[in-house]
C-alpha cells in the first residue's frame, strides 16, 4: 500500500476518502483495494454499519453525496464525469450533473493576501472600490464585485490561497487509486480509470491558470465581434494573471431565472433561436466552443441579446472530425449503416473485425430512423443511443467529443427551457447544409486536389532519403522483418499432404509402368528373381494406390 502515499498528508486523505466511500456503503470496494487495512494501520476506528444509513439511497445519488463530502476536487472530477455520457449510463449523468461547487466564502483579506503578494501591490491600490461580499465561491476562485480607478464596472475572479497544492496532492492521490483500482477491480477497469483521471487532471490544471479563462473568452468574442446580439465580457489584461482575472462587469437577466426573463418581456423564441445559432456557430464554424452553455452560464439583456460568461470549460474539434459528425448525421440520416459504423469504430479506436456485433446493432439503429425527416430528428436522442451501443461494448469516445455532446445536451436542454418547440436538427441544418456545400464547392475541390499533389510531392521527393536510411538499417542489421499469416502452419501442414501424394501418386505411376513391361514382354524367358520382383512391385503399386485413395477421401473431411 505503500505505492500509494506520497507524503504524511496522503496518508490522512486517504484515510479520510476510504471513511467516507464506507460511510456511503463502498466498504467492498474500500476493502478490495486493501486500504481498510491501511486505515485500520494508522488507528481509525471504522464504522462498517453506518453505510445503513444511506440504504434509501440510490447508487448514483450515493456517489454524488460521496463526492460532494470528499471536497472540491472530487466535486470537480464528478462534474468531468457528468460529460462523459459513453462512459455512465444516464442515471448516473443526470445525478452527477447536480454536483455544483458548495464551498463556503472565506474573508476577502485571507483571499487576497496570496494574489497582492504575487502582484506587488494592495488591490486597493488599484481599484476605487471592491465589494468584500463576494457574488459568488467556487472551489477554485472567488468572485466579487469592483469598480476601476477609471470608474468602470469589473469583477474579479481571485483564486484560494494554498488551493493548487491542495489539488495537486489530490490529484497525485487519486491518480494512484485508479492504478490500483484498474489493476485489482476488473468491474472499475471497464470505466479506464486512468484515462478519466489524466482528461480531468488536464482540465482542472487549465481551470487553476485563471488567465486560461481570459484567452478562451477573447478567442470567442473575436468570433463575435460582429455580431451585435451576442457579447462576451471584456479582459482587462493589466491586472490579469494566473491567480486574478479582471472581466467587465454586465448588468443583465440570469439565464437560470425565467420569471425575471418573462416580467423583462424578452422574447423566449428569439432567445433560444440565438442561443443555438451562437453555440452552432462555435462548433461548426470556429471549431471552438462553450462547453457548458447551461442558464447559469448566460445572462439576457434588452432586445434579446445574450451574454456568455465563464469559458473555464471549452472544446475543440479539428476539421477531420466535424466533417465526421457531418457524415455520421447524414448517415444515419440516409440509412447508411455501414459508414456510421466506421466513423464510430474510428473514434472509439476499435479494430472492425473484432466488432461485427457493433455494426449489425448500429445497423438495426440506423434502419430504426430511416425515413424520419432531417427536422423530426431528436439529435440528443440519436446521439444518446449511439453512444448507449458503443458504452455496451466497452467503447468509448475520445475527450473532443464527449465535450461536444455535453455542449449540445446543454444547448438543447437550455433551448427546451426557453421554448418547448425549440428543435436542434432544425437550427442545426443551416450550418450542415453550407458545410456540405462548402465541401463540394470547386475552390474546395481545387485545394483537395492542390493538397493531394503537395502531400504526393512530399512523398516523392522523401522517397530517395527513405531508401537510403532502409539500406543503411539493412547494412547495420538493425532492419528486421516480421510477417504473420493466420493459419499458415495448417496451409503449409496441407501443402506439405499435397506434395507427399503427388509424390507418392508418381512412384506408383513408376512402379505399375515397370512391373506390367517386365511381366508382359513376350517371348523372352525372365529368371525367378526378377519375376517376383515384378510381382512386389506391382503389388506394392496396388497397395499404394489403395493408400492414395484412402488419404485423398480422409483429407477431404479436414
Amino acid at each position: 500500500m505503500s505505492r500509494l502515499l506520497g507524503t504524511p498528508h496522503d496518508l490522512g486523505r486517504l484515510t479520510e476518502i476510504s471513511s467516507i466511500l464506507i460511510r456511503y456503503g463502498f466498504g467492498d470496494l474500500v476493502r478490495h483495494l486493501g486500504l481498510d487495512k491501511m486505515v485500520e494501520k494508522v488507528g481509525r476506528i471504522l464504522h462498517w454499519k453506518a453505510a445503513a444509513e444511506y440504504v434509501h439511497l440510490s447508487a448514483p445519488q450515493r456517489i454524488r453525496r460521496a463526492l460532494e463530502d470528499m471536497g472540491p476536487t472530487f466535486v470537480k472530477l464528478g462534474q468531468i464525469l457528468s460529460t462523459r455520457v459513453d462512459l455512465l449510463p444516464p442515471e448516473y449523468i443526470r445525478e452527477l450533473e447536480k454536483l455544483r461547487d458548495k464551498v463556503p466564502t472565506i474573508p476577502y483579506d485571507a483571499l487576497v493576501a496570496e494574489v497582492e503578494a504575487g502582484l506587488g501591490f494592495r488591490l486597493t491600490d488599484a481599484f476605487a472600490l471592491i465589494d468584500e461580499v463576494p457574488l459568488a465561491a467556487g472551489s477554485i476562485a472567488q468572485v466579487h464585485r469592483a469598480r476601476l480607478l477609471t470608474g468602470e464596472e469589473v469583477v474579479l475572479k481571485i483564486r484560494r490561497p494554498g488551493v493548487r497544492a491542495v489539488i495537486e496532492a489530490d490529484l497525485r492521490l487519486l491518480m494512484r487509486i485508479a492504478e490500483l483500482a484498474a489493476a485489482e477491480v476488473e468491474d472499475i477497469r471497464r470505466f479506464h480509470p486512468k484515462e478519466v483521471v489524466a482528461e480531468f487532471s488536464k482540465s482542472i490544471h487549465s481551470e487553476l491558470d485563471l488567465a486560461n479563462e481570459c484567452r478562451n473568452a477573447e478567442r470567442i468574442a473575436n468570433s463575435f465581434r460582429d455580431n451585435p446580439n451576442i457579447h462576451v465580457p471584456r479582459v482587462y489584461w493589466e491586472w490579469t494573471t494566473e491567480a486574478l482575472n479582471v472581466q467587465q462587469f454586465i448588468s443583465g437577466v440570469p439565464g437560470s431565472d425565467l420569471a425575471a426573463v418573462a416580467e423583462a418581456g424578452l422574447n423566449m423564441k428569439t432567445l433560444a433561436a440565438r442561443g443555438a445559432d451562437a453555440v452552432l456557430e462555435m462548433i461548426f464554424q470556429d471549431r471552438f466552443f462553450h462547453a457548458d452553455p447551461h442558464p447559469g452560464n448566460v445572462f439576457y439583456l434588452p432586445g434579446e441579446q445574450l451574454v456568455f460568461i465563464d469559458f473555464g470549460m471549452v472544446g475543440h474539434i479539428s476539421l477531420s472530425r466535424r466533417d465526421e459528425l457531418v457524415d455520421l448525421l447524414f448517415g444515419v440520416v440516409e440509412h447508411r449503416a455501414e459508414r456510421v459504423a466506421e466513423i464510430l469504430l474510428k473514434w472509439a479506436n476499435a479494430p472492425r473485425a473484432e466488432n461485427a456485433q457493433l455494426v449489425g446493432q448500429v445497423d438495426a439503429f440506423v434502419d430504426s430512423v430511416h425515413g424520419v425527416p432531417l427536422k423530426d430528428l431528436n439529435l440528443s436522442a440519436v446521439a444518446m443511443d449511439l453512444i448507449a451501443v458503443l458504452r455496451a461494448h466497452n467503447l468509448t469516445l475520445p475527450p473532443d467529443l464527449t465535450l461536444l455532446t455535453k455542449a449540445f445536451t446543454s444547448l438543447e436542454g437550455m433551448g427546451r427551457q426557453l421554448d418547448p418547440d425549440f428543435d436542434m436538427v432544425s437550427a442545426a441544418q443551416p450550418f450542415l447544409r453550407r458545410l456540405i456545400l462548402e465541401r463540394y464547392s470547386p475552390a474546395e475541390l481545387a485545394q483537395r486536389v492542390r493538397q493531394g499533389f503537395l502531400d504526393g510531392l512530399d512523398l516523392a521527393t522523401g522517397l530517395p532519403k527513405d531508401v537510403k536510411d532502409l539500406i543503411g538499417l539493412t547494412q547495420q542489421g538493425q532492419l528486421k522483418l516480421g510477417i504473420e499469416v493466420k493459419q499458415m502452419d495448417h496451409f503449409l501442414d496441407r501443402l506439405d499432404r499435397s506434395i507427399t501424394r503427388v509424390t507418392i501418386g508418381i512412384v506408383i505411376a513408376a512402379l505399375t509402368m515397370g512391373s506390367s513391361i517386365v511381366m508382359t514382354v513376350s517371348g523372352i524367358e525372365l529368371p525367378v528373381g526378377l519375376s517376383v520382383f515384378a510381382l512386389l512391385g506391382f503389388s506394392g503399386a496396388v497397395v499404394g494406390g489403395l493408400w492414395l485413395i484412402f488419404s485423398i477421401w480422409h483429407g477431404r473431411k479436414d
